[in-house]
């Protein structure tokens, strides 16, 4: 509702400039956590082999990785395409992905928890 009130607000090509922000935003933060996935999913091997025990987090982070990496090649996608409606459509498709994999990373960092709390 908020973006909605901004965009409405916003001439065309600040709306344009304001998209290209966000993609480029999208496409830096998600290659970022794509190593931050990687790197804890190192880690969590490394203690899963001293300690004996198995848990689904280095699973979710492996899908969250694949994730983030989607959504920086559709926002990579989405910067170099001409036509304005595809843009818009990787656009959008690459933040949605994003969220996903930023709930999944919750959901993972909880799962990491609760592992280390009980074991």
């Amino acid at each position: 509702m908020i973006q909605r009130f901004i965009r409405d607000r916003l001439k065309p090509d600040e709306r344009s400039a304001l998209n290209e922000d966000l993609c480029v935003h999208i496409f830096t933060t998600s290659a970022a956590m794509t190593g931050v996935c990687l790197t804890v999913i190192g880690i969590i091997r490394v203690v899963i082999s001293i300690r004996g025990t198995d848990t689904i987090a280095d699973d979710m982070l492996a899908a969250d990785a694949m994730l983030y990496v989607t959504a920086c090649f559709l926002s990579y996608w989405s910067l170099r395409t001409v036509r304005a409606s595809r843009s818009r459509i990787t656009e959008r498709l690459a933040d949605t992905i994003f969220l996903a994999a930023l709930l999944l990373t919750v959901a993972a960092a909880g799962v990491i928890t609760w592992a280390i709390s009980v074991g």
